[in-house]
């Protein structure tokens, strides 16, 4: 389905009946609605509540987004997500974010946007060396290696979906980026589920989280690089299904 959102079509899909608690998937840097694949189907399935996935502009089957993309693309993304979530009719949000959806869904209920609650799959509030060197690999991959051809599978303007989150994460500009102070204001629950071999950020991700929101619960998964849905699908999906099932009743 198509969704118009300030203008942009957006690419979108609804799983599942609709009304009540939605469970709303925010993508990586990099992902799309495809690139979920059927995480959102089982995650949905499993919690017994509807879900909603869509391409935020610049990805997927998406309408492009304006470039180059600011240093605060994320805060803008946060800024829009409500009307999102209102052409999607969906006011009970429950967001399951991965790596910048993550980041969304902070700066979005950290600024008194509706969550019921939230589940932050290896979530940045703020830069560290060794993520920022894994994004420059990242790009000599696009550049030289097949990360590009890859990509292109999934994204009709697969250089401006790369080059939209490569360059303003290697910004000099973007050391300074830090989410923090947006921690302290959520009141949702929220389930960080982090791989102990994450290539873009450490425990000390998870760490700040818990030191700044007020009811954060943490599942670390071994053998787990930075996307958890696929590197240890099983895991995340149980845990994500247990915390969910304490914390949100469907149809409530």
């Amino acid at each position: 389905m198509i969704l118009t959102v300030r203008g942009k079509k957006i690419e979108a899909q609804h799983i599942g009946r609709s009304g009540g608690p939605t469970l709303v998937f925010l993508h990586e840097g990099l992902g799309s609605l495809a690139l979920w694949r059927d995480f959102p189907q089982r995650v949905a399935e499993a919690t017994r509540l509807p879900a909603f996935v869509y391409s935020r502009a610049g990805h997927g089957q998406s309408d492009p987004a304006p470039m180059p993309r600011p240093v605060r693309y994320m805060h803008d993304e946060a800024e829009l997500l409500p009307d999102v979530l209102a052409a999607a009719k969906i006011d009970d949000p429950v967001l399951v974010g991965h790596s910048d959806g993550a980041s969304i869904s902070i700066i979005h209920a950290g600024s008194g946007g509706k969550a019921r609650a939230l589940v932050l799959e290896a979530p940045h509030v703020f830069t560290e060396e060794m993520g920022l060197r894994s994004i420059a690999k990242a790009r000599d991959a696009y550049e030289s290696g097949d990360l590009r051809t890859r990509l292109a599978r999934y994204h009709q303007d697969v250089d401006a979906a790369f080059w939209g989150w490569n360059r303003p994460w290697l910004d000099p500009e973007f050391r300074k980026w830090n989410l923090e102070e947006f921690l302290p204001r959520i009141s949702a629950p929220i389930l960080v589920v982090q791989g102990e071999q994450d290539e873009y950020g450490t425990r000390a991700q998870v760490k700040g989280i818990q030191r700044g929101a007020r009811d954060v619960e943490v599942l670390m998964l071994p053998d787990c690089g930075h996307s958890p849905h696929r590197d240890q699908p099983e895991a995340a999906l149980r845990g994500i299904a247990a915390f969910l099932g304490k914390h949100v009743k469907p149809g409530s």
